[in-house]
């Protein structure tokens, strides 16, 4: 089985904590993709993803699964561990709701923002932008982090009492934030409480 990502990149750290989570690290042989000087647009790559993005897992079959969502989906399936995204129906679909929350709200709308809004990857990767749709993502960024905020209030986790692939995609999303220069505010103690308590996780923390 193969990962091909970036380390250090947003959508690859949500794939690399789940596998931590699951102790499944050291079943997957990682390949670099030079994502600043274009390699995810090669046709090569394009072969394996056609949306152009990292990560994407490989199977030994052949296989090219791509979207961190259908990546941990399998992940969770295939290797031991508690589960990340449920066992029961309900169970499931308030994770997926979650996690679908943190995706759209928070990592993509940074994602969306650092794109359009500063200067991103640079020029030569940043072919088309709009900044007055990017800094109008930053304010959902915003307005996200202030429901998860609330959320946590009555949950130890982004999905419930458990840590889950909700909880990875939230973490995933503030790291973002961090780089994005996108602040949590400080009257938003529950989520600063949860990122700290996440972050010592040892899939995280090493």
């Amino acid at each position: 089985m193969k990962i091909y990502d970036t380390e250090g990149f947003p959508n690859p750290l949500r794939v690399r904590i789940a596998l931590a989570e699951k102790g499944a690290t050291n079943q997957v042989e990682f390949i670099p993709v030079d994502v600043m000087g274009a390699e995810h647009r090669s046709e090569e790559f394009r072969a394996k993803n056609p949306d152009a993005t990292v990560p994407v897992l490989e199977l030994d079959d052949g296989t090219c699964i791509a979207q961190c969502n259908a990546i941990t989906e399998y992940i969770d399936g295939v290797f031991d561990g508690p589960s990340l995204t449920g066992t029961a129906p309900k169970e499931r679909a308030c994770i997926a709701m979650m996690n679908l929350r943190a995706e759209n709200g928070l990592m993509n709308a940074v994602g969306a923002y650092f794109h359009h809004a500063t200067p991103g990857l640079g020029p030569d990767l940043e072919t088309w932008q709009c900044a007055e749709w990017g800094n109008k993502q930053k304010e959902v960024a915003s307005a996200t982090m202030a429901y998860l905020d609330r959320v946590l209030a009555d949950n130890e986790f982004v999905a419930g009492e458990s840590f889950s692939v909700a909880d990875i995609t939230t973490y995933a999303g503030l790291v973002f934030a961090d780089f994005a220069k996108v602040d949590i505010p400080g009257s938003l103690s529950n989520l600063r409480a949860w990122r700290a308590k996440v972050a010592a996780r040892p899939s995280i923390a090493g």
